[in-house]
């Protein structure tokens, strides 16, 4: 029996319901139905960063929470933000050429010694799906790869990754690094990863320990809204 999927044209929906139903279509990771839905919304007219929050922000928003929640797992969530990475395919150089609002830059990297980047992965996926630039350095990051990409790069975040507890000291040597340097200040840093916790997180000097991918999200928003309102006190 054919599977009531089926029988939906995305291009016959009004855009309510091709809204809710490329969420569901994120949801369930449907790659080609997220990149239609999106040149369905571009030819009604809609600007790619409505499209953007609306369909595919949104769209992880209700992912990112269902997995913090344990409802949904990793490969789901990597099906999901590989179904959101097509639609942002196509919005990329549109958003560029309409000099969209982001979120921030962020440079994240498993650290050196360790080839983990599952995890490191997840967390570059959900941010991207959150609204925010995503610089990938991959694995096994000496310090320098860190610090010369987000110098040359202007990122807010450095996020740092390790799943052995023989690599994990190395996120204490990029912050030792950059405080030496003088620049810890200039940007927001992130670690995560299964052997950490928040005291090994507070210990080596990071702004934040995020436990999982949808929790490195909700930090870094919560980061970046602090800095933009300083900088607004400042100015003002």
């Amino acid at each position: 029996m054919a599977d009531e999927e089926d029988d939906i044209i995305l291009a016959d929906l009004p855009d309510d319901e091709l809204l809710l139903q490329m969420h569901d279509d994120l949801y369930d990771g449907l790659k080609d139905e997220i990149e239609e839905g999106v040149r369905i919304l571009l030819d009604r007219g809609w600007t790619p960063y409505d499209i953007l929050t609306q369909a595919l922000v949104a769209g992880m928003t209700i992912v990112g929470n269902d997995f913090r929640d344990g409802i949904l797992f990793v490969p789901e969530v990597l099906l999901a933000a590989n179904a959101m990475k097509a639609g942002m395919a196509i919005l990329k150089p549109l958003l560029v050429e309409t000099g969209a609002p982001r979120q921030g830059k962020m440079v994240i990297g498993t650290v050196k010694g360790d080839i983990h980047d599952i995890g490191k992965n997840l967390v570059g996926m959900m941010m991207e799906g959150a609204g925010f630039e995503i610089v990938d350095l991959g694995i096994n990051n000496p310090v320098e790869n860190y610090i010369e990409t987000a110098q040359r790069e202007e990122a807010d975040i450095i996020g740092m990754s390790a799943l052995l507890t023989t690599t994990m000291p190395y996120m204490k040597v990029v912050i030792d690094t950059m405080v030496e340097q003088g620049i810890r200040d200039d940007y927001i840093v992130l670690v995560g990863g299964a052997p950490l916790n928040e005291e090994f997180g507070r210990a080596i000097g990071a702004d934040a320990y995020c436990r999982d991918a949808a929790v490195a999200v909700e930090t870094a928003k919560e980061f970046i809204a602090r800095k933009h309102n300083q900088r607004a006190a400042a100015a003002g």
